[in-house]
């Protein structure tokens, strides 16, 4: 392997032996890509955060491999997308194949202006690696290493935790705690909280694949190829000399079995050819599943990732929509700490997340019904459409290899202002800022901290001013007309206004700058009013 695994050092810290337990503001469970965020972002705000993972090093194989430009934002909000960005594989293209034919390609990023590609594909060894390099840079933020938690109650005004470590267990209390644990999350369970949804009969195979080739950094997916007769096959590029291949199995496959070596081998070489030389690096078989917890948020204990929500694989909406929990999350929690908004602000978590959850679960079934026929009727149906999308344009909308992840816009969010004027098109309450060049660099970059107003046209430096002085201030700045595509994407005239929440969705706009309307937006987004 060219990445070689780093080994984090158990550190023994003074709340060992406190009495009675420390207490702190946040500890986050789960040092996976979701608790990193999460806890990087509380710390970049300020918020003292604690956070607990059971193992030393990061995760073995690519599993969470593509990040969508929404994430890739994120993490640049985050400090730390450069390296990713430098490592990762950018692409856009898709191809998708029937029988021994490609049936069409798409692009999903063919307009320019963008700071950000569609995505990447990175190793989730490699993310993790990066965000940890940013956490330990984080003064804020305290990461504990074999520090697995093994009992969560919750009591009242706070939450006790009791943690196994090399050197014996202690205890600690939390205010608030965030469970970002995984899919088997120790913290659900222990809390008798379990999923509802839908586990597919279905299985797939992923192997991590090296080898040199000369295939384009695109995403190509086979229905039914010559070389994987009656399934699915998947590939994507990876840095590294890797490739990422997945194969469908079937329900009634072995696991195991599917992962001996040889058997994978076999597999391989029918795809690549008997004398394509190549190596594995990683096999796993995972299980179609498509479940959530009936709520995010359980008093003082809250779920984020894969801890809340499951989705299959197909449209990299795993991984990219806990990043977006995280994202929706930090800014309330590191308010709700500060007293500067009312615990129901968290309550717009579990519904905005609840939401995203059940856009990507709709997306990712409809997915699997196509991909993995159930009847003879569906697979008729299916392959129909996919002939009928070699000619026609509109048989290809109805072709589902994976619809890819994008970011849910939260109309009907309870921290969203309606508008009062009118609009044609630009960005609508609850969805997240576009991404525009504005004449000195990106648009985004302005929304890195906190609520964010933009006035496209001159600066009003008195208004400005006043909204600097607020409890909660507004960093405002003002677009230049010679920003055009920012203007385009924002159906902008001159006067108009957009507030930012600090997780950059858009809380509120106006054809004018209305301080009265901000103060107003400004009290419903932090929750103070909700009608």
């Amino acid at each position: 392997m060219n990445f070689v695994q780093p080994e984090y050092a158990f550190r023994p810290t003074p709340d060992m032996a406190a009495r009675p337990p420390a207490r702190h503001p946040v500890v986050v469970i789960g040092a996976g890509p979701v608790g990193l965020a999460l806890a990087i972002d509380l710390a970049q705000r300020g918020t003292r955060v604690v956070l607990l993972d059971e193992d030393r090093t990061v995760s073995v194989g690519s599993r969470g491999l593509c990040y969508a430009k929404r994430t890739l934002e994120i993490f640049d909000r985050l400090e730390c997308a450069a390296p990713m960005l430098d490592k990762g594989v950018t692409w856009q293209v898709g191809k998708v194949f029937f029988g021994e034919g490609q049936v069409y390609s798409f692009d999903l990023l063919p307009e320019g202006g963008h700071r950000f590609p569609a995505f990447i594909n990175l190793q989730q060894y490699w993310l993790e690696k990066f965000l940890v390099d940013r956490a330990q840079a984080a003064a804020a933020l305290d990461l504990r290493w074999k520090s697995r938690v093994t009992a969560v109650e919750p009591r009242g005004d706070h939450v006790a935790l009791t943690v196994e470590t090399p050197q014996g267990s202690y205890a600690i209390d939390a205010d608030w705690v965030v469970a970002c644990d995984g899919a088997r999350s120790p913290t659900r369970k222990a809390l008798g909280l379990d999923f509802r949804g839908r586990v597919f009969e279905d299985r797939f195979l992923i192997a991590d694949v090296r080898m040199k080739a000369d295939f384009p950094p695109e995403r190509w997916f086979w229905f039914e190829p010559p070389f994987h007769a009656g399934g699915s096959t998947l590939l994507h590029k990876q840095p590294d000399d890797l490739w990422r291949i997945d194969f469908q199995l079937g329900w009634n496959a072995d696991p195991e079995a599917e992962k001996d070596p040889e058997r994978v081998r076999s597999r391989v070489r029918a795809m690549l050819g008997p004398d394509a030389p190549f190596e594995l690096e990683w096999v796993s078989v995972y299980t179609f599943q498509c479940r959530r917890l009936e709520r995010f948020r359980h008093g003082r204990v809250l779920f984020a990732g894969d801890a809340a929500h499951q989705v299959s694989p197909f449209g990299a909406r795993g991984a990219n929509s806990g990043v977006q929990d995280a994202d929706n999350l930090a800014w309330k929690l590191a308010l709700v700490v500060d007293g500067l908004a009312p615990e129901r602000l968290l309550d717009s978590y579990d519904s905005e997340r609840t939401e995203a959850a059940d856009e990507n679960i709709l997306n990712s079934t409809r997915a699997t019904d196509f991909i993995t026929p159930k009847n003879a009727a569906s697979r008729v149906f299916r392959d129909a459409t996919l002939e009928l999308a070699r000619e026609h344009a509109f048989a290809r909308r109805l072709v589902n290899s994976g619809r890819l992840s994008v970011p849910t816009k939260h109309a009907a969010s309870p921290l969203s202002s309606p508008d009062a004027d009118t609009f044609a098109g630009g960005v609508a309450p609850g969805a997240p800022a576009l991404d525009a060049p504005d004449g000195a660099g990106w648009l985004l970059g302005r929304l890195k901290h906190g609520f964010s107003l933009l006035l496209f046209g001159s600066p009003d430096a008195a208004a400005f001013d006043t909204l600097s002085r607020w409890p909660v201030p507004v960093r405002a700045s003002a677009v230049p007309a010679s920003a055009e595509l920012a203007w385009k994407r924002y159906d902008a005239r001159p006067g108009t206004a957009y507030l930012f929440r600090p997780d950059q969705h858009v809380c509120w706009r106006g054809r004018a700058l209305d301080l009265a309307a901000i103060e107003s937006a400004l009290a419903r987004a932090l929750g103070r009013e909700t009608a």
